[in-house]
Formats: structure tokens, C-alpha cells, sequence
């Protein structure tokens, strides 16, 4: 008996230098019955409450897979940190997949952060996953083949928004006063904003960049009232829109606003009767669809709050990504990349399905504009606007938002 364990022994020890030797990861027992997941998201600074619903979002999507038996018999291990700024989140996302052995990263809201992250993954041929960053220029010149988007893209958040403005007669021939974030997010929405307001026949009247920290717009507020602008349009990110709408709304100007980037959890947090205007989101909690119901109902009983659009991309993004693994049979990035490429649906909790365009792997899904409710009509915290259909309507392409391939400088490597 000793000499047929210790054959085994020497076996099991010979083919695991063998592996080593070849560049085969060997994984113990407890290694190979989990899937590691890692998870970057900003959990402080101005992007911090909506890296909160995120965080939240990811965790509930993974308890809810592995109380199902996990992927295939593995249940999913999270590893969750807060990227904090772009070095940062390039440290953490290397040492997750060269320390811990993730087999993918989901997550960020940051642009600048996310191109650090895509640039880490796509040297270890890891999958990344984007669940927040908006701006173009990650699908055009910084795309990567090992980077997905599940969150839209500047263009789709402006073309959404801008058909509803169109709609409003508050594009030809009007003058918009813009102030947009001072970082890589805020400038490559500023750009697609131009863009827009050229082809349609208006113009601004003047933009200006706001630093991440500011907090104090009454400066900015002075020049709109002596601008006397057609509309106030806002390209600012997270507790700079909260801010935004407080102080707009105590300085008493009457002035239309809408904005092109948006989470609904900064428009709560400006609180009852300070939120206003014409606004684009990916999705938002009062979709009528079954799986978006259960998935408010699960969230606001699980966290006492009903999930915000930010809590949507991270809990999909982990959900799609075990669904491609259990489909493929596999944890392996190129695979997954694969299998992705070639139009794989996901349900997303909207009236249709949706996939990753094989040209800069934006996900083509239902974008939607909400409009702000009069203070009358609002009756709690949280359902202060209307929505419009889904847009693109049901009879139109998923891709007509998006770049076309004129607007779209992606070359996958």
C-alpha cells in the first residue's frame, strides 16, 4: 500500500513539474473548485456613492450564482477593492491577476482608470469587463481585444438625450452653456457634444471645465444668469451633478437643463425637488420587465433602497460573464473573447437582448431619457421622473445609437 502511494505521489509530482514546465498553471484542489473574480470600482472620492451601489450590485450577483451551484459546480470567489485613481487601479488589477489568479476583472467607473485597467489586462491577455466607464475613446483609439463594455458610450448617452432635445426644439439654432468634468470622462463627452450640436444646427455659448473637486458653483452659476442661455447642458460625474442640481435649484434660474451623462443615484442625493430637466440613462428602476422588477425588488430588500444604474452594470456584467462561462465550458479570457465575438445574447432586463458588437465590443442594448417630475406629482425619494420608451424604438437597429464606423477609430489588435 506505502509503495503504491508513494508511486502516486512521484506521478502526481512529475506531472505537475511537466505543466510547470510548459507554462500550465497547476491549481490545488481548493483552487480549481472556485472561480476567482476581481472587482475595481472607485469607493471614495466624487465617484464614490455610485461605486457603493456597484459594490453591492457585484456581491448580490454572486451570492445569487452560487446559491444556483455556482458555474458549473464552482462557486465564484469575489475579490473586491476600491481603484482609487488610474495608478492605483493599474497596481491592483495586476496584482489581482498575477497574485490572486482572477479570471477576469469586472468593474470601474473612472475613463482614465479604465484605460490603465484595459491596459494591464490586454498585456496578460486577461478579460476585463467595463461596467462604468463612458467615454468613446475606449472603443475608438483605446480599444482592446480583452476589453467589453457593458456600460454605454458617450455617443449613445448624447444621441439618446439628443432626440428627446430635438423632440423639445432645444437644439437648431439654440445656444447651450455646458459645464463638463475636468477629466479624461468629462472632455471625450464634451467632444461627442460638439459633434452633435454641429450636425443638428446649434451652437454653444460657452463650456467650461469643472475640476473633480469643486463644489462650489456659484461662480459658474453668475456667468449662466448673465449668459442667458436657450439651455444649461451638464457633462459632469458623480457628487458633481448633486451639487450642481442643488445649487442651480436655490439660485432660482428658470433656464432649461439636461445633461448627457447621468446615474440616477446623484439626482436622489440632490434631494425632493431639486432634480430637473431632460436626462439619458442605461437603466433605471421603474422598467417594467419581470427580471427588472424582481431585480428592484431583491436589491431594495436585500439593501433597503432600489438599485441604481451603476448596481445594473455590475450586477449584469457578473451575471453575462458567469452565463459565457457555463456556455463555453470554460474560465479561460481568449474563449471568453471568443465566444463573445460571435454575438452571444444576454438578457439585460429590458424588452430585448443584448451583445457585444464584434467591431469595438460595445454592448447594443435599450437606452432610455427621463424627464423630471413636477414637485407635485413626486411621492417619495426615489420615482422623481417619467421615462420614455426604450430607445432605439422597437423597430430600429440596437446599433443607430452608437458610433458608426465614420465616428469610430477602433483598430482591434
Amino acid at each position: 500500500m506505502n509503495e503504491s502511494i508513494d508511486t502516486r505521489r512521484r506521478t502526481l509530482l512529475a506531472g505537475a513539474s511537466a505543466a510547470a514546465a510548459i507554462g500550465v498553471p497547476v491549481l490545488s484542489r481548493a483552487q480549481a473548485d472556485i472561480i476567482r473574480i476581481g472587482h475595481l470600482t472607485p469607493r471614495t472620492g466624487f465617484l464614490g456613492p455610485l461605486g457603493e451601489f456597484a459594490v453591492q450590485a457585484a456581491d448580490m450577483a454572486v451570492a445569487e450564482i452560487n446559491a444556483a451551484g455556482g458555474v458549473s459546480g464552482r462557486k465564484i470567489e469575489l475579490l473586491k477593492e476600491d481603484s482609487v485613481n488610474p495608478q492605483t487601479a493599474s497596481t491592483k488589477a495586476e496584482r489581482m491577476i498575477e497574485r490572486d489568479k482572477v479570471a477576469c476583472i469586472i468593474g470601474e467607473i473612472s475613463s482614465a482608470s479604465g484605460l490603465t485597467i484595459s491596459q494591464v489586462a490586454e498585456r496578460t491577455r486577461t478579460l476585463f469587463i467595463n461596467t462604468g466607464c463612458n467615454s468613446d475613446e475606449l472603443r475608438g483609439k483605446g480599444c482592446k481585444k480583452y476589453m467589453f463594455h457593458i456600460e454605454s458610450q458617450n455617443s449613445m448617452y448624447v444621441k439618446t438625450c439628443g432626440r428627446s432635445l430635438l423632440a423639445q426644439g432645444l437644439v437648431k439654432g439654440k445656444k447651450w452653456f455646458s459645464l463638463t468634468a475636468d477629466y479624461a470622462f468629462g472632455h471625450d463627452l464634451l467632444r461627442v457634444a460638439k459633434r452633435f450640436m454641429s450636425a443638428n444646427g446649434g451652437d454653444f455659448a460657452a463650456d467650461k471645465l469643472v475640476p473633480t473637486d469643486a463644489t462650489d458653483f456659484s461662480p459658474l452659476l453668475l456667468e449662466i444668469r448673465n449668459a442667458k442661455p436657450d439651455l444649461v447642458i451638464s457633462n459632469l460625474a458623480g457628487n458633481q451633478i448633486t451639487n450642481f442640481l442643488k445649487q442651480y435649484s436655490e439660485f432660482g434660474l428658470s433656464f432649461p437643463v439636461a445633461g448627457f451623462g447621468f446615474d440616477t443615484a446623484v439626482a436622489w442625493a440632490a434631494g425632493r425637488g431639486n432634480f430637473m430637466g431632460t436626462w439619458p440613462l442605461v437603466w433605471h428602476h421603474l422598467i417594467d420587465t419581470p427580471d427588472s422588477k424582481r431585480f428592484v425588488a431583491e436589491f431594495s430588500k436585500r439593501y433597503s433602497r432600489p438599485p441604481e444604474n451603476q448596481a445594473w452594470g455590475d450586477y449584469n456584467a457578473i451575471k453575462l460573464t458567469a452565463q459565457a462561462m457555463g456556455e463555453t465550458k470554460s474560465t479561460d479570457s481568449t474563449t471568453l473573447v471568443e465566444h463573445f465575438e460571435k454575438g452571444a445574447k444576454f438578457g439585460l432586463m429590458k424588452t430585448r437582448e443584448g451583445y457585444f458588437r464584434k467591431s469595438d465590443h460595445q454592448m447594443m442594448h435599450e437606452m432610455y431619457t427621463v424627464q423630471a417630475l413636477p414637485v407635485a406629482e413626486i411621492k417619495n425619494n426615489y420615482d422623481i421622473f417619467r421615462s420614455s420608451p426604450p430607445v432605439p424604438g422597437p423597430n430600429e437597429s440596437l446599433d443607430v445609437i452608437a458610433t458608426t464606423a465614420e465616428e469610430n477609430e477602433c483598430k482591434m489588435a
